[in-house]
């Protein structure tokens, strides 16, 4: 499924009032610990990736499983190392949550809000796409939280 394809069902469960065809916070909440499960090996990839790559296996991955929570119920994969502690810093986080308030399940990380741009050349700039996607695809999902989701005119001209 891609990125757009994503953010269609996401809008769509906006829409009509649903999660994967729950529709009371019960039946959301089982869905969304399915989903924990199914991201934990996913998720710990990402994050071993980083490890090999960046720190040179150094770092170790721990992850919570769902936790509760007055704000609701959450799950977050984290990579920790040395450097990282003795900085003081919280370590890289992968975190899946569903707020008390939301309507369904989000996935966010530590830090989000900004990306590196090293573009040198076009496989450089090439090379981008992927976060460029991703970036895209949380500037519309943000969009949809300060208005709805018929802001986006695939879901207001389709269906």
């Amino acid at each position: 499924m891609t990125v757009h394809e994503q953010a269609l069902r996401h809008f769509r469960d906006l829409r009509d009032g649903d999660h994967g065809g729950a529709t009371d916070r019960k039946g959301k909440e089982k869905l969304f610990e399915s989903a924990v499960e199914l991201l934990d090996p996913v998720a710990r990839r990402a994050l071993a990736e980083l490890d090999e790559e960046l720190l040179l296996g150094a770092g170790e991955i721990r992850a919570t499983g769902v936790e509760r929570s007055d704000d609701g119920v959450s799950a977050t994969w984290s990579l920790t190392w040395a450097e990282q502690r003795a900085a003081n810093v919280e370590p890289v986080k992968l975190v899946a949550h569903y707020g008390r308030s939301f309507h369904h399940p989000h996935l966010s990380g530590g830090t989000l809000g900004t990306w590196p741009l090293n573009v040198f050349d076009a496989a450089d700039a090439e090379s981008t796409l992927p976060t460029l996607r991703a970036i895209g695809q949380a500037d519309v999902h943000n969009l949809v939280f300060q208005a709805d989701y018929r802001i986006i005119p695939a879901m207001s001209r389709r269906e």
